[in-house]
């Protein structure tokens, strides 16, 4: 998964730090440090981030290998279901 924060749009109101504190930091008052290349174990919180963002300023990008794994999981997830209705 990969992260770009377009730094021109942040205002630094920090819900990105706040709810996924591995990958995002303030520093200072209005600086926002990050990890453009954030651990698929951060997923659901980079999400998290992403949404709570009041300015937009959070674009991510899925690779390849985090669709697969969604993928799988998903299909893991719905092993037993019933299928479509």
């Amino acid at each position: 998964m990969r992260l770009v924060v377009d730094l021109n749009r942040c205002q630094g109101y920090a819900q990105c730090a706040f709810l996924a504190p591995d990958v995002f930091a303030m520093h200072g008052d209005e600086s926002l440090l990050y990890n453009p290349e954030a651990a698929a174990e951060q997923r659901e919180n980079v999400v998290r981030a992403v949404a709570a963002c009041p300015v937009g300023a959070i674009l991510l990008e899925l690779t390849d290998e985090d669709m697969a794994d969604v993928v799988s999981r998903g299909a893991v997830a719905g092993a037993g279901s019933g299928g479509t209705r």
